[in-house]
């Protein structure tokens, strides 16, 4: 069983006022409709959450990332908001995460919640307002409105896809009856993208903003943030004349409405809310751009933290680690942040299961790659098709090494269980991500990582509440229940308390210094504090140096590391 020395209790190492507790944080995302039910109506709430927050707690983690808790249609699993302040009804209410913000304060544990800037809800007030309004309105300025082209207005104004599939602008119809103006929906249909040229849009999101912040909230997860702003000429361009220019239009910054300069205005304007409050507000972006475009969402005069990828679309593979650590810190450097580690999310297919997918040396990445994931999901989803435990060995040593790093870990909820992804045991008349409907037989979407959690090994929804569950659980979710791991040593949820309270002791100076192993397939580097991290990316057995063993993510072997595992030795 994976081994770990006599530890004291776990003390908080991040002080509550701490303005740098981001910086080194153990940050866990939770789903929100997903993680607890408290009401047995099918749905996960925000009373579920608060329930679990003595779970939270001897996990270890720092903070909570919320996905978006707002009311909503669910045409993208929340991210479609109708009222950016407020709680969805079927979730809880105000009071109700008042309650939890409290909670989970009192148990040492800091709150970010989900901000969705690019796009609303197509039941928005503000987007009712504006189809029941006339062209050249100020309801229309709100969002982006164009006439078609074509003889009538029939055609889209231009031909760009949206990411879910099909045309990224949709038609209505005008107040008169008669066939209208087009609006753009990067996104699904249902989430009409903002116009962030309109200084009101500017004003109800700084509103928004300290709305949370007020309330205690302590940071923010910026959905798409490298989306907001757009250039929209007279005459757009075609996809085949984007495509024409290559990279340096995303190098450039001249993409019509992918990471445009302009959109690092809106972020230092923000910047300068979150810093009048005392500790500082934190933000992270979610921004899909070029590697050397990411330092600028993470600069200390605009978000301050941006999500790197990289790890996640890797490869298991030394090298390919050990290149990315290195680069990433560099940057992370350079610009002032701290770097963002992360293998597993609501959006791509769970690392556990990546790692165990034929072929997964030569491609594991995730669903938003395209890579073995994906490939996977349209074969069929079968579980037979998955190596399972090297899958999970696999994981345990990437998330091992991950826990060593400077920098922030974010983790996605149910992975500390070693969790599978769910894949064909979702019928698909039971599937709710859009990108499954507007990409039939291309995507089969992300439903498949937001299937509920187990808590118990039996019992209605294995514990997820009362009422079953809004997305099938399969029968092999028992075996992976919180009840059945926590008085197991070897459990993937022990090797996680473990590691996440003996890193609260690493967050010493950022930095790493490689330590060399004599093997291209095994990497090694120790932190300022004195501890090494060795991760044996092979299949042969790696003797270790000397030293006091602090956790492993599988047992040793006559004092060796064996293969796809990670030590940690003082």
């Amino acid at each position: 069983m994976p081994t770990t020395a006599t530890m004291a209790p776990r003390t908080d190492a991040l002080r509550m006022d701490d303005p740098n507790w981001w910086r080194q944080a153990s940050v866990y995302q939770i789903y929100p409709r997903s993680f607890a039910d408290s009401n047995g109506d099918g749905m996960g709430d925000i009373n579920g959450i608060t329930a679990k927050v003595p779970y939270l707690r001897e996990l270890g983690i720092d903070a909570v990332w919320l996905s978006p808790f707002y009311p909503s249609a669910l045409a993208d699993g929340g991210y479609d908001v109708d009222d950016y302040r407020n709680v969805d009804p079927r979730l809880g209410t105000l009071e109700d995460f008042d309650a939890m913000a409290e909670a989970l304060h009192e148990a040492g544990i800091k709150l970010i919640v989900d901000i969705v800037p690019n796009h609303s809800s197509d039941r928005h007030e503000w987007f009712r307002e504006a189809l029941a309004s006339p062209r050249g309105s100020a309801a229309r300025d709100r969002y982006v409105f164009r006439d078609g082209l074509g003889e009538n207005g029939e055609l889209p104004p231009s031909d760009w896809a949206s990411v879910f599939g099909g045309p990224a602008w949709e038609r209505i119809t005008e107040p008169d009856g008669t066939p209208g103006q087009w609006y753009m929906h990067i996104f699904a249909k249902e989430q009409p993208d903002l116009n962030w040229d309109n200084p009101e849009v500017r004003d109800d999101f700084l509103a928004t903003l300290r709305f949370w912040s007020d309330r205690g909230v302590d940071g923010f997860r910026i959905d798409v943030a490298h989306a907001l702003t757009k250039n929209l000429e007279e005459t757009l361009p075609t996809t085949a004349d984007l495509e024409a220019q290559g990279e340096a239009l995303y190098l450039e910054g001249r993409h019509p409405y992918w990471d445009r300069d302009e959109v690092h205005e809106i972020y230092a304007e923000w910047r300068r809310l979150f810093n009048e409050y005392t500790p500082p507000r934190t933000a992270v972006a979610e921004a899909w751009v070029h590697a050397d475009r990411r330092a600028r969402y993470a600069s200390p005069e605009g978000l301050g933290q941006a999500f790197n990828f990289d790890l996640l679309q890797a490869d298991f593979d030394a090298a390919q680690f050990r290149t990315i650590i290195t680069k990433n810190l560099a940057e992370a450097d350079a610009s002032g942040a701290s770097s963002t580690w992360v293998f597993s999310n609501h959006d791509v297919v769970r690392h556990a299961t990546r790692y165990g997918l034929p072929g997964s040396e030569d491609s594991a990445g995730g669903i938003m790659a395209g890579q073995a994931g994906k490939q996977w999901l349209l074969a069929g989803g079968r579980q037979e098709d998955v190596d399972v435990e090297l899958g999970l060995r696999r994981a345990r040593a990437a998330s091992l090494l991950m826990f060593a790093l400077p920098g922030s870990a974010y983790l996605y909820q149910g992975e500390e269980l070693g969790l599978q992804e769910v894949g064909c045991e979702i019928p698909d008349s039971e599937r709710q991500d859009p990108a499954f409907f507007r990409n039939t037989g291309v995507d089969v979407g992300r439903d498949g990582c937001r299937v509920p959690l187990p808590w118990t090994a039996g019992g209605t929804s294995f514990g997820f509440g009362a009422g079953g569950s809004h997305l099938p659980q399969p029968q092999w979710f028992a075996g992976y229940a919180v009840q059945a791991q926590e008085a197991r040593e070897d459990s993937t949820l022990s090797l996680y308390r473990r590691a996440l309270a003996l890193r609260s002791q690493l967050q010493t100076a950022e930095a790493l210094e490689w330590v060399e192993t004599g093997r291209d397939d095994v990497v090694a580097f120790r932190r300022p504090n004195g501890w090494t991290s060795v991760t044996n990316f092979g299949t042969e057995a790696f003797e270790l140096p000397a030293g006091e063993l602090l956790v492993s993510s599988s047992p040793l072997e006559a004092g060796s590391l064996p293969g796809a595992a990670t030590a940690w030795l003082r």
